[in-house]
């Protein structure tokens, strides 16, 4: 019998996909969106599916910052995908514009499921935190970033603040059943354009816009390994209140440029290190730059064992999941 599963921010890039493979194996899906009228574009990124797939798709109008619209979302629910969060690519002006949204929002929704009796939660948190103020080698799900590493944005505190909101409120409710996964950089086959912060490090990279490339390493996942984890997670009795490193690998810039360069020889990808000199005069004119600053030139490796051994996925590899981007966009 399928079962209903709520995913919010059904508009998201990982949402879009969770929700496509939720639908392809038969669950009726409903989607949370602040604004109604992104629907269409939900349906749009999911045209691929039959329609009777698609007819088991609707939308309730919910925002994570009101609590309007959670007890209707919540009403009849099996289980919860909880993916909405903001991710800003530049530093915000007040981190409370960012860390609010997350932590309330996962309150709110883990309060309006709990309201309705619906304990079966998945959330999505993230690598950044995890790999924060981190020195194990490989970091595994024991490991917990330090809001106060001098690494942690403002988007970082924010992923760390959020998972620890859930893990107070199961902590307080033991009846909640709660899975959390931690994507690293999301690449691979976006649902549509609509890609989000994450698909927007590969462009940057394929557009040669940079004549360097820095030392910057990143925890690399493919969209459809973060998918497969999260409907695992669901699904297995074993993922109960565990957290799981959803990446492939840390890759550094200057290979990703290269697997690139090689996938789209007539682009201008440069492979030349930035020296880190260089990148601190950038920094001063560019946001995104700023922002990857303090993790320049640090080295990471992580285990995903837990994911592989507990949710039975295969991870792709780094470099593939980033050409498949760079495929996307080129094609787009």
């Amino acid at each position: 019998m399928p079962r209903t599963i709520l995913v919010t921010g059904i508009t998201g890039f990982i949402a879009k996909k969770i929700a496509y493979d939720l639908l392809a194996r038969g669950d009726i899906v409903r989607g949370t969106l602040r604004k109604s009228g992104r629907s269409q574009e939900v349906r749009a990124a999911l045209a691929g599916l039959p329609p009777e797939a698609l007819a088991r798709l609707s939308f309730v109008e919910a925002d994570l910052m009101t609590d309007r619209g959670w007890a209707e979302a919540m009403g009849g629910v099996d289980g919860v995908m909880h993916t909405a969060s903001p991710f800003p690519l530049s530093k915000p002006k007040d981190e409370s514009q960012i860390i609010g949204p997350a932590v309330e929002g996962t309150k709110r929704v883990l309060k309006a499921a709990h309201k309705a009796g619906v304990t079966r939660v998945v959330l999505t948190s993230s690598m950044e935190a995890v790999m924060h103020g981190v020195t194990s080698n490989p970091m595994t799900e024991a490991d917990w970033s330090n809001p106060e590493a001098p690494t942690c944005s403002a988007y970082t505190r924010s992923k760390i603040f959020a998972e620890r909101a859930a893990w107070d409120f199961v902590k307080a409710h033991p009846e909640m059943l709660l899975s959390v996964i931690n994507p690293g950089l999301v690449c691979g086959t976006p649902m549509d354009k609509h890609t989000g912060s994450s698909v927007a490090v590969v462009e940057r990279l394929l557009s040669g816009r940079d004549p360097m490339q820095p030392d910057l390493d990143l925890p690399v996942v493919d969209i459809a390994d973060v998918s497969a984890c999260h409907i695992a997670a669901l699904d297995s009795p074993d993922a109960i209140n565990k957290r799981y490193i959803c990446a492939e690998s840390f890759a550094n810039f200057r290979d990703l440029a290269a697997a690139l360069k090689a996938n789209f020889p007539d682009r201008k990808i440069s492979q030349r290190l930035a020296p880190k000199f260089v990148l601190k005069l950038l920094a001063l004119f560019d946001a995104q730059i700023a922002l990857i600053l303090p993790m320049i030139g640090k080295k990471m490796h992580l285990s995903h064992t837990a994911a592989t051994d507990d949710l039975g996925v295969k991870f792709t590899p780094a470099d593939e999941a980033v050409i498949r981007t760079a495929r996307f966009l080129a094609a787009k």
